[in-house]
This record gives C-alpha cells, structure tokens and sequence, in this order.
C-alpha cells in the first residue's frame, strides 16, 4: 500500500523529529512545464512584433530575430539551472539538472550560430553584397562584435566539456573556464539590449532586464553568499579520519547548529577541505551517515590525487560545505516495500537511508555489490542496522567479468521475489546502475519507481 503524507511509522522505526519547517520541492515535471511556457512565451513575443513579408532579407531578419530570442533565453534557463536554488535541487536532483544545463548549453550554441547565419544572409540580401562582404561589413559593430566573442566562448566550453576532453583536464581547470560562462552570458545580454525585438519596446527591455538580474541574484545568493553564511554559522572542523578498507575512510566532521542544514539520507554536500593541496577542490560526497550531535560523515574511496589525500586529513581543518544537495531522499518513496541497491563506494547514501527509511521488518532490503569481501565499506554498520531493524542484507559477490551475474533479472526476483512492489533506490558505478536498471525494467519495477542520482566531477 502506497505511503501518503500523514501516515506514520510503522512500529519499531527511528523517529525524526522535525524540529525546522520542511524545504519546499519543485517537482522535475512543474521545472519542465514551467521552462517550456517561458520558451511559448518568448516566440509569443516574437510573434506580436514579426512582420509579414516576402522580402528575402525580411525572412532571413525574422528567423535571426527568433533564433536570438530563443537563445538568450536559452541561455537564462542554463544559469538557473545551476544557480543551486534549494527548492529546485531538492525536487528535481543535481544529476537531472546537469543534464538539462548541458543539453540547453547546447541548444543555445546552436541557436546563437542559426541567429548569426540567418542574420548574416539577411544583411547580405538587404545590401546586395556577398556573404564575406556583408561580414566585414557587420564586423564593425561592436555590439555584434560582442556578441561574436561570447557565443565563441559559448562554443569552446561547451566542446571542453565533452565527456573526451573532460577526462583529460583536471577539474580545477575545467571549473576555471566554466566561470567564463558569466562573461559569455554578459556578452550576449549587452547584445540583446540592442536589437529590435528588446530595444522596440520599453516593457520588453525592462522585463528582459529584470529576468536576467533574477537569475544573476539567484546566482549571486545560492553560490556565493550562502556558502559564505554556512561556514560561518556552522564552523565545521573535522574530528575523525578513519580507515574503512583497502583505499576507503570515513571523515567525521563537527560544527554547531548543524541541525539547521536540514540535511537527509540520500543527499549530498560539496566539500572544500581547508588543507595544503586540497582547499582550492570543492567536491561532492553523499552522507554516509544521518545527522546527528552536530556531526556530519562522509565515506570516500580514493579515485584520483584529490580523494588520495583526504586520507591525511588531520583534526581540527576546517571545512566549507555547502549544500545539503539531491533528491534521493524518502520524499521519493511510493510503496512501503523498499529496496536499496548499492555498487562499490555506491553504498554511502544507502547506508544513510538504510538506517532512517521508516519501514516495517522485512520491508526494507539491502543488496550490496562489490567484486569480493575485502572490498565490502561499512560491512559491521550495515550488519547491526539489519538485526535492529530486521531488514534484509545480502551482499552479490564476484567480478563484473565473472559468468555469474548477480544483477540479471532472475538473480534479483531469486533474492527479491515481489520485487516488483517495491521502491528501489539506486547507487553505483555507471555501468552497474545501467545494468541494474535495464534488469529491474525487465522485473516489472517501473521506471518512476526506480530512485538513482549520480554526480560526476
């Protein structure tokens, strides 16, 4: 039987008090209506003040002139969607916002090219010259000389930011250049101003300015003034590095009023250590433990020089976290059945929520992936939790490259029999999680029951 809100615990689960009002979530759907209307609305705009004409050179103007709407708003929506607003993070998740910010990001290269060409002939038709001569011709204005820097700087981060070129640049350098986004997006706006469908009417120009200082305060306020507000007001410092296997510690931290984060199991903050050698990286890592005491935890294997040396961390450094971010929380959660499956160092947030989801004993089940015993994080934890709550534990041991596949569909209905009643949330390596999500598909679990958030850095 579904969960409703109001419904209590069953007997026997942890209580959590809550002593804060509840973050407010924007569900990923209402995000989506929402970007498409304020997408309608602008071809709305464009369509009041188009002029119907045959003329070549007014086609090619009213096309340059749609394409250059629907790109600077193309270009508002990518900064929102990174402007880290609660409300949205909480309810659509981090990973489903970094792809609708990349796949805007390309949409707007695209339309800021289309704007250019069509723009470009339309000029060339207009004077009767060729297209090279109608571009140095334009080449002397410098709003649109502006405006050509910042879609060439659109264009060069989107490329860095190609799954193949990202792998070969550090992450410092690859968010170094993505704060040229700013000035790409200032480039443009100045250029905005200037044409025909802004500039023509005074509301228009004021609306258009007052969209843009939104999303610049947002920007400003989320980014940079509450993290700020955090580390001040929570002065965490870390109070425990412990070993939890091969390449794989526990980093406990303790600050004052951290109760007010309003953190829950399944989120996840971005971590700046004030340390040699690690204070310029903020990186995001899942709790790997519930809020309590004023302390918050962490679980990190070593994946590159960054992870590596968060092993000698000592306490008493200070620590910048901001957040609490994601969606995969029990704000999710439809069935009173749950299943939480958990690859490799995957299993941090499942540990969290592992402990907190209020479940009946028998209802709540953990399946736990790794390539052999010695690889198993938080293997005593886990264990203690299941006897407590009379959950489920079983750990699906072997290779990836194994014959045995303990993730195929009949192994997981061998395991899980009613699998398909139950809510699953999800954590793991790329490849796993496609896995594990193509095998619950074939088990009946529908796609909108099936709970994953992954972050890459």
């Amino acid at each position: 039987m579904p969960l409703t809100a109001g419904t209590s615990a069953p007997p026997g689960t942890p209580a959590s008090p809550a002593p804060f009002p509840e973050t407010p979530r924007v569900p990923p759907r209402a995000l989506a209506a929402g970007l498409v209307l304020g997408g309608l609305a602008v071809v709305a705009l464009w369509a009041v003040q188009a002029r119907s004409s045959a003329r070549l050179d007014a086609v090619f103007a009213t096309g340059a002139h749609l394409a250059g709407l629907l790109a600077g708003y193309g270009v508002l929506v990518m900064l929102f969607l990174m402007a880290r607003v609660p409300a949205v993070e909480h309810g659509v998740g981090a990973d489903r916002l970094a792809r609708w910010h990349a796949r805007s990001g390309r949409s707007v290269v695209l339309m800021c090219a289309l704007h250019a060409l069509l723009a470009l002939c339309g000029y060339a038709a207009h004077t009767g010259t060729d297209l090279v001569s109608a571009a140095k011709a334009l080449a002397g204005y410098p709003a649109l000389a502006a405006a050509t820097g910042g879609t060439l700087m659109m264009a060069a981060l989107g490329a860095s930011s190609a799954r193949a070129v990202r792998q070969r640049v550090s992450h410092e350098a690859w968010r170094s250049a993505h704060l040229l986004m700013y000035v790409a997006a200032g480039l443009a706006f100045a250029h905005q101003l200037s044409g025909p469908d802004i500039a023509g009417s005074a509301f228009v120009s004021w609306l258009w300015a007052l969209l843009h200082a939104t999303v610049a305060v947002l920007l400003l306020w989320y980014r940079a003034v509450v993290p700020v507000r955090q580390a001040f007001r929570h002065a965490l410092r870390v109070v425990d590095v412990r070993p939890e296997g091969p390449g794989v510690v526990s980093v406990t931290m303790r600050g004052r009023g951290v109760d007010a984060l309003q953190a829950e199991a399944g989120q996840f903050f971005r971590w700046r250590f004030l340390a040699p050698r690690l204070w310029r990286t903020a990186l995001p890592f899942s709790l790997s433990a519930p809020v309590r005491d004023d302390t918050l935890r962490i679980t990190v294997k070593a994946l590159g020089d960054h992870t590596r040396r968060m092993r000698r961390l000592r306490p008493g450094v200070r620590v910048l976290a901001t957040g609490p971010f994601g969606a995969m929380t029990a704000h999710r959660r439809t069935r009173s059945k749950v299943l939480l499956l958990a690859g490799g160092v995957g299993i941090t947030p499942m540990r969290a929520l592992f402990e907190t989801l209020p479940c009946a004993p028998g209802e709540l089940t953990l399946l736990y992936r790794a390539n052999g015993p010695e690889q198993l994080v938080l293997r005593e934890e886990l264990e203690a939790l299941a006897v407590r709550r009379g959950a489920n534990l079983h750990y699906l041991l072997g290779p990836s490259d194994g014959p045995y596949d303990p993730l195929a569909p009949g192994a997981l209905r061998a395991l899980v029999p009613d699998l398909s009643d139950h809510d699953v949330y999800l954590c793991g390596p790329p490849g796993m999680t496609r896995a594990a999500v193509a095998a619950l598909a074939r088990c009946g679990v529908p796609r909108g029951r099936i709970h994953s958030e992954e972050f890459a850095f």
